[in-house]
């Protein structure tokens, strides 16, 4: 049998509100063997990590922050909050490892993969989830380094930890402590199955172009392209990006055009799409987020896309954003092999951006979520980058959510 249970609490300090969780915890028998931690940046992370490690000494860790907090089956849990999902499934194995992120990315991520694989005592054997946990901007090479090993056979989920301030105050914490700069990975081997599954909530408007120049990725010092992908858009149709873009969604960055700057922002509701296929006749997009334009009119955006992508104009609306999540956290429950019936909890990673946007009607977003998992537990954080297992493919997007349901 596999049991989940969820703790929020939330205050300024960082020992009060570890007190409370501690409280809930004792008061409740359960040994875990993996602990999900999320909590605002503003706690602080030794703390944190010190009494996960005096509660839990065997279980795996992975987790960082979040921004704005957490939710849980219980609510929004707000500003200065602390979640945990501890997973408990003593015929199941679970196993977290994390690296310090250098200039190769994609060979830490499939180091922190093996060392994952052996904390589970499971090393060369296929995870049913991967999950992951890191800081912004290299989210490609790190789903690159980890196909080395597992391809798409597995599921790859996970976030982009984030602040509340997007100021860079985003960390990762793993079975050593915590990080600014790093990448922790999670290997699961549930006994009693998982479901998950990777969408976001907007549609297409009917422009779309072709990218015709990026800015190249490049390996080394001396600045060779390794392949025509980046995350700096120069020309959709020939034309300058950010002038097509500007275009699609009706002219309102066009002060913005001479000087540039952040559109991040203006933008939330206003994305790119890249078409992932379709499934029952609905097409699919990964979202990118564009986030600042740049001199001679170049996008730049949260996702890297390759040149000849065929790019969609799409918008949200809030109302939209709150279903979504809903809708999401149901597909993965019904994914499970026995049924949603047979759901012991789950896992929830929603964008930041949509979170903002969402605003003050956050809070039926954590309904729609308790809801869809039929009140069982499940911590939801919110993040700067969003991966997931769309249409046979591991992928990471922005403005996405990302749910796992845990069978019992």
């Amino acid at each position: 049998m596999v049991f989940l249970k969820s703790f929020t609490a939330s205050d300024r300090s960082t020992s009060v509100a570890l007190s409370q969780l501690a409280a809930q915890i004792d008061a409740t028998k359960i040994n875990p063997d993996l602990v999900c931690a999320f909590y605002e940046c503003e706690h602080q992370d030794d703390a944190i990590f010190d009494f996960i490690k005096r509660k839990f000494p065997n279980a795996a860790l992975l987790g960082g922050t979040s921004c704005g907090g957490v939710m849980s089956e219980a609510g929004l849990a707000g500003a200065n909050s602390i979640g945990l999902l501890l997973i408990e499934d003593s015929s199941g194995d679970y196993g977290s490892a994390a690296v310090k992120l250098d200039a190769d990315v994609s060979s830490c991520a499939e180091r922190a993969l093996h060392a994952a694989l052996a904390d589970a005592g499971c090393a060369g054997e296929l995870p049913e989830l991967i999950w992951i946990y890191q800081a912004p901007g290299q989210e490609e090479a790190v789903i690159e380094g980890l196909r080395r090993v597992v391809d798409d056979r597995c599921p790859i989920i996970g976030g982009s930890a984030a602040d509340s301030h997007v100021t860079g105050d985003w960390r990762q914490i793993g079975p050593e402590g915590p990080m600014n700069d790093g990448l922790v990975v999670g290997v699961v081997f549930s006994s009693g199955g998982i479901g998950y599954a990777f969408q976001g909530g907007y549609e297409p408007t009917g422009p779309n172009g072709i990218v015709t120049q990026v800015a190249y990725d490049a390996a080394g010092e001396n600045g060779v392209v390794t392949k025509a992908r980046g995350r700096k858009i120069i020309t959709i149709d020939g034309e300058p990006a950010a002038e097509v873009y500007n275009r699609w969604i009706g002219g309102f960055l066009s002060e913005k055009l001479a000087h540039g700057g952040s559109i991040l922002a203006e933008t939330t509701m206003y994305p790119l799409g890249i078409a992932s296929g379709r499934i029952e006749d609905v097409t699919h997009y990964v979202l990118v987020h564009p986030h600042q334009i740049l001199e001679d009119g170049a996008l730049s955006t949260f996702a890297a896309i390759e040149e000849g992508t065929r790019l969609y104009s799409m918008s949200g609306e809030r109302a939209r954003l709150v279903e979504r999540a809903g809708k999401v956290s149901t597909a993965a429950a019904t994914a499970l092999t026995s049924g949603s019936n047979s759901l012991a909890g789950g896992l929830v990673v929603y964008c930041a951006g949509c979170m903002i946007a969402v605003g003050d009607e956050m809070p039926k977003v954590s309904k729609a979520v308790a809801s869809s998992f039929n009140g069982m537990p499940f911590i939801g954080c919110f993040t700067f980058g969003e991966q997931g297992f769309l249409l046979d493919k591991n992928t990471h997007g922005n403005l996405m959510i990302s749910a796992i349901a845990f069978g019992k």
